[in-house]
């Protein structure tokens, strides 16, 4: 029977799985995504490591950028994700 794991440990999970990112593969990251969002968990910012098409990790991508949209160009399946980009305010 398989163990229940909970949100922190699946939190855990995730964080140890993405600081090794680019010697993955896809069919595993499909997985962490989908245990992620089994627990309803955001993955924020590391979603933007991997393409959303065929999951495969970004090594050398080709990344544009104009009008204020990140384009990232996959090296596996050329799919094109595009990102808006914030500004970040200083005050003085």
């Amino acid at each position: 029977m398989k163990q229940k794991l909970s949100k922190s440990n699946v939190q855990e999970k995730i964080k140890e799985f993405f600081k090794d990112i680019r010697n993955r593969t896809p069919k595993e990251i499909k997985k962490i995504k989908k245990l992620a969002m089994s627990k309803n968990l955001p993955l924020k910012k590391l979603r933007k490591t991997f393409c959303k098409n065929c999951f495969a990790p970004y090594k050398t991508p080709k990344i544009r950028i104009k009008d204020k949209i990140k384009t990232i160009v996959c090296e596996k399946c050329g799919s094109v994700n595009r990102y808006k980009l914030t500004l970040l305010k200083f005050s003085n």
